[in-house]
């Protein structure tokens, strides 16, 4: 499937199932199965390679999507973007096994992945875990840990789990992953996800207690994390977020240009598009959102290539994004007056939504830290 038709989907599936379900996943706090479920169906093998029978489509293909679905329900967005960053992680040093047992039934629409890689105890720095992996005889390993904030957490098929390196002789700071069915005994899922935005991505934490794992679904070689969190991980997820929370930025843009337009003072008849601060502010806002969506689609453009500025750029994609959806949904806020701050307006909830992608790791101060690092040449993981 070519990157244009990609997006023609995402976008025709945003308007007949999650637009007009957004709304009450956020209300509910629920997890969107219908929208899921419709985005699974048509290009859950959208990063998954053509060899493996999925579309072969990469990052800027996850940022176009990712901008389509985020302005019907961000909710809806995050879940299936998690999904095709655990479906890149899988397919980047993908065994037979792997390919039989994930890529094809993902490519086929039939298979739901997501990541579980926050842990309670290291926050939002998801490269250090500390969930166990034990070599349990020569075909099984036993894990035991809890992740948190697992996104489609007790709703997915799979897990991608990152763990310390089975093997005791390991250097301190190599990790391995790990896929997981998510039916293997000895997973316990945490309550659900109670949060102030984001509220229908079942946000679960799950506790792993000496889960039995066949060895083959060991991800490369053990200590491989490192590779995956700044090869595959860190780029898929920081362009799968910046493309849902550049949707909401967008969807907040439209819901003020629209209230411009058909909102009329009924002493003089002229809309509020005729006023000259509100043509202002809504310009500055638009500048802002097109500067960022650019910034995005460079830097996953870049990184598809293997560009030489690509890390900057994906840092600072999710980053700008963060800073320009709370900002251009404030503004929207203000323009609409009264009418739009109401607790069921769609800008009541792209606030909240918007609000997360500070949040959620890495957060903007880190990638602001990173972007310095990697310009000055020092470690990005040292302190």
């Amino acid at each position: 499937m070519e990157l244009g038709e990609a997006v023609a989907v995402a976008r025709r599936v945003a308007d007949e199932t999650l637009t007009g379900q957004a709304a009450a996943v956020d209300a509910e706090r629920r997890w969107p199965a219908e929208g899921v479920a419709a985005l699974q169906r048509r290009m859950g093998g959208l990063v998954i390679p053509e060899r493996f029978g999925g579309m072969g489509q990469a990052l800027l293909a996850v940022a176009q999507v990712g901008e389509a679905t985020g302005r019907a329900c961000a909710s809806t967005s995050i879940c299936f973007g998690m999904h095709l960053v655990a479906s890149a992680v899988i397919a980047a040093k993908a065994t037979p096994h792997h390919a039989r047992a994930y890529l094809e039934p993902i490519a086929a629409g039939e298979h739901l992945t997501t990541l579980a890689l926050s842990e309670p105890g290291t926050g939002g720095e998801f490269w250090l875990p500390q969930t166990r992996m034990e070599s349990q005889g020569p075909g099984h390993l036993r894990i035991t840990g809890t992740k948190s904030f697992v996104t489609n957490g007790g709703q997915a098929d799979s897990y991608v789990i990152s763990t310390v390196a089975a093997d005791p002789a390991a250097s301190s700071g190599r990790f391995s992953c790990v896929v997981l069915d998510g039916a293997t005994p000895g997973l316990t899922w945490g309550p659900d996800w109670h949060g102030l935005g984001m509220r229908g991505n079942s946000s679960r934490s799950v506790q792993l207690q000496d889960v039995r794992v066949p060895r083959v679904g060991l991800l490369g070689e053990e200590g491989d994390e490192i590779w995956y969190v700044f090869s595959v991980i860190a780029p898929y997820f920081l362009i799968a977020m910046a493309g849902t929370y550049l949707g909401v930025a967008a969807a907040a843009l439209q819901e003020a240009r629209s209230h411009l337009l058909r909102r009329r003072h009924a002493h003089s008849g002229l809309t509020l598009s005729s006023q000259s601060l509100a043509q202002y502010r809504l310009g500055t806002m638009w500048a802002r959102v097109e500067s960022t969506r650019r910034l995005i689609y460079h830097a996953a453009a870049e990184a598809d290539v293997g560009g030489p500025g690509a890390l900057l750029g994906l840092f600072s994609a999710k980053a700008e994004v963060a800073e320009t959806a709370q900002a251009v949904v404030n503004d929207a806020l203000t323009l609409v007056g009264g009418i739009g701050y109401t607790d069921e307006g769609a800008l009541h909830r792209h606030l909240r939504d918007a609000r997360a992608a500070h949040v959620m790791a890495p957060l903007t101060d880190v990638l602001r830290v990173w972007t310095g690092r990697a310009l000055l040449d020092q470690p990005l993981l040292e302190g």
